[in-house]
């Protein structure tokens, strides 16, 4: 069930299963040292796919000065190959197109899944560079009407 909330509507166990899932993939699966939670969290609206008591599917998206962004992307490896990723954009389109209509959208990329944005009309701008040890590149969408 895909499920869209602020921060002060997760409860503990959406909380929970976010931050495991984000920590397990983003911190252990990639190898990579940083604060992963960060303070952005707080403002941002949660987008996740809740099945059999976890995360299947996850995303964040918040305003980011006057442009909206979102990141930490991610599906669980048992749910991966199962269209989750593409639903999950499509997720995070339409709540940019609600939330934050007709701002621009930036985002830092891991470069590894640039194409998948690139099918959302997402264009690259400059080159990749290195992030939390890993190879990310900047993109950016033409604003949402709402």
């Amino acid at each position: 069930m895909w499920l869209t909330k602020s921060f002060n509507e997760l409860t503990t166990e959406e909380l929970f299963s976010i931050l495991y899932l984000r920590t397990r993939i983003f911190v252990v699966e990639q190898n990579r040292v940083y604060q992963e939670v960060d303070l952005n969290d707080r403002q941002a609206i949660h987008i996740f796919n809740w099945i059999d008591g976890q995360v299947a599917a996850y995303a964040r998206v918040f305003k980011d000065g006057q442009q909206v962004t979102f990141g930490r992307v991610v599906t669980a490896p048992e749910y991966r190959g199962k269209g989750y990723g593409r639903d999950l954009m499509d997720h995070v389109m339409d709540t940019i197109k609600s939330h934050f209509p007709n701002l621009p959208i930036k985002i830092e990329a891991q470069v590894q899944v640039a194409d998948l944005y690139k099918k959302f009309g997402f264009m690259p701008q400059g080159a990749p560079f290195i992030f939390h040890s890993t190879s990310h590149i900047r993109m950016t969408h033409k604003p949402l009407a709402g």
